[in-house]
């Protein structure tokens, strides 16, 4: 048996660790002995939503235990990332190989698992913009996790990035990043935007079309504030060529290039051009805490748990 964190609807934010069996790995899994997971806000809403038992966890960091059988995939005891489809909070479990990613020794398990749903929903909505070298590119929710790599992805690749921040405190770590401005209400961005992510929604989403380039895009991959917004066509009359679009990472037709996207992170990351910022880590004894400061929105970057192998 391993500990696993299952919903329980009788526990606090709906989740407790229980004994579940060892996972019994298909022919092309591997075995894995997870060190790390993060937690995405999806994720919570789902805590409440599953039955009693239901596994979650979609960003596991560890160390092959056990090679699959068909043998594909790396070897035992090489450090790796996977996004898997849930079960990942838990001491082991079973991965297919084609969604392993194996780590350098220079990548840490912990920010490793900070990579996969977060850093892919920013790397492909950055591609929403095609080349972004010399080009504007605003993105709201910037320090949270999806917010803080599109920042610095954006900039490497050499957008001129304003960040949007609720609190005054957080400015200075998007502006490490890379970020040439940093603003505390979406209306304070005075430039027209060559991209636009938005994933605020309320009073946010209202008030970026009327912020677009000529030919801007906007990008809307989530509501965080849960309000409702109101789009205007008269804020597009500056922006006859603009276009806005709606992203979702679940559904972005990236079954073939999952991993692909999930290694160019890693190593990204080993090159120093990627520098994800964990904002709380846990034992998995204590999740309900980094549960509780995800959903007060106190996080800046990702919350991470850890998990001690046995």
């Amino acid at each position: 048996m391993v500990l696993a964190l299952v919903t329980a609807h009788d526990a606090p934010q709906h989740l407790a660790p229980r004994e579940v069996p060892e996972p019994s790995p298909a022919p092309d899994e591997a075995v894995v002995d997870v060190h790390a997971v993060s937690v995405n806000q999806g994720e919570l809403r789902l805590l409440a939503a599953r039955p009693d038992g239901w596994r979650p966890g979609q960003d596991v960091a560890g160390v092959v235990r056990h090679e699959a059988a068909d043998g594909s995939g790396p070897p035992p005891g090489t450090p790796v990332v996977a996004w898997v489809d849930d079960g990942g909070w838990a001491q082991r479990l079973a991965v297919p190989t084609p969604r392993l990613v194996a780590l350098p020794d220079t990548v840490d398990l912990a920010a490793a698992a900070t990579l996969p749903v977060a850093g892919v929903t920013a790397l492909r909505v950055l591609r929403r913009g095609g080349l972004l070298a010399g080009r504007a590119v605003l993105v709201t929710g910037a320090s949270g996790g999806v917010g803080r790599f599109a920042v610095e992805l954006a900039a490497v690749s050499g957008a001129r990035v304003t960040g949007v921040t609720s609190r005054t405190s957080r400015a200075a770590g998007l502006l490490e990043l890379g970020a040439a401005d940093v603003v505390h209400d979406v209306r304070d961005a005075t430039t027209r935007f060559d991209l636009i992510l938005e994933s605020v929604g309320g009073a946010s989403l209202s008030a970026t079309p009327s912020m677009l380039a000529r030919d801007g895009v906007l990008v809307v991959f989530g509501n965080s504030s849960r309000e409702p917004s109101t789009l205007s066509f008269a804020a597009l009359m500056d922006s006859p060529d603009a276009r806005i679009e709606v992203f979702r990472v679940y559904e972005s037709h990236d079954a073939a290039t999952r991993r692909q996207d999930l290694a160019r992170l890693v190593a990204f990351v080993a090159d120093g051009r990627l520098h994800p910022r964990i904002g709380v880590e846990v034992d998995h004894h204590d999740a309900g805490a980094a549960l509780r400061a995800l959903a007060a929105r106190e996080v800046e970057g990702k919350a991470v748990i850890r998990f001690r192998a046995t």
